[in-house]
């Protein structure tokens, strides 16, 4: 175990599978204390138990972003565990589709989920890293931020909004505490078999190819590992990074062809 984060304590938002759970292991492996929150609290406890016959301190905090009582779970929890300095806002994107077909409660679900919980944790999270002098931010979003993904119009949106929300953000936050963005590519997690399955049932297309057509645009050839995007998200939480803000860090492969 390394000692980068000992003495802090992180949230990790999504934390039962993917990006959220690759994050909080490495999180953990530097020392922080974590704090797991997803739905599923079975698989929260399991990952719990893991990091902790690892030598780490975890628990589990079962939650959902989209809940009106958000911020009364998460006052309950930082009273009773101490508060937090290090937030990974991360959480599954809104449903495959085109925009031409969302419905005004599919933004409304999204808009919930993503900015509203990430202001709803923000202002429950920064005071405790004002007193401290440390304090990071940091989103998991998409690469949709810089080029709108097709077939995607409600993801492409809210990321888009989150970007804007944390850039606004960095210009108002003190010294010492940053906000910055992660941009995953083609990564291989739950979502993305779900965004094969429904690119498949749409084209006709096989698994396989679809696939192919997403690892073909990528320069490196292949897909990322959540561990992977987990690294940049544990570089940008550390102390090396206090001169890193506002920037949103595509981890893609170089898929992106944008600057």
């Amino acid at each position: 175990m390394s000692h980068e984060l000992e003495g802090h304590h992180a949230l990790i938002c999504g934390a039962s599978r993917g990006i959220g759970r690759a994050t909080a292991a490495r999180l953990s492996e530097m020392g922080a204390r974590t704090t797991l929150l997803a739905r599923d609290g079975e698989a929260l406890e399991a990952l719990a138990h893991e990091l902790k016959e690892r030598g780490g301190d975890s628990r589990a905090l079962v939650a959902d972003l989209e809940s009106p009582a958000l911020a009364e779970t998460l006052r309950a929890h930082l009273s009773a565990h101490g508060g937090v300095d290090i937030v990974i806002h991360n959480t599954g994107g809104p449903p495959a589709g085109p925009l031409r077909e969302a419905t005004t409660q599919d933004l409304m679900v999204a808009f919930r989920r993503h900015v509203i919980s990430a202001q709803t944790i923000q202002q429950a999270t920064l005071p405790h890293m004002k007193e401290r002098g440390y304090g990071r931010f940091i989103q998991v979003l998409s690469t949709s931020v810089k080029e709108p993904i097709p077939n995607l119009g409600v993801s492409n949106i809210i990321r888009a909004a989150m970007a804007s929300w944390a850039k606004s953000l960095s210009r108002e936050l003190p010294p010492g505490i940053t906000i910055n963005n992660i941009l995953p590519g083609f990564t291989d997690t739950d979502r993305l078999s779900s965004l094969k399955e429904a690119v498949a049932a749409r084209t006709g297309q096989s698994h396989d190819a679809v696939l192919k057509g997403w690892i073909d645009q990528v320069p490196e050839g292949r897909l990322a590992s959540p561990d992977e995007t987990a690294a940049a998200i544990a570089f940008l939480a550390g102390p090396e990074a206090g001169y890193i803000r506002g920037v949103s860090l595509a981890v893609d492969g170089g898929r992106t062809r944008s600057i």
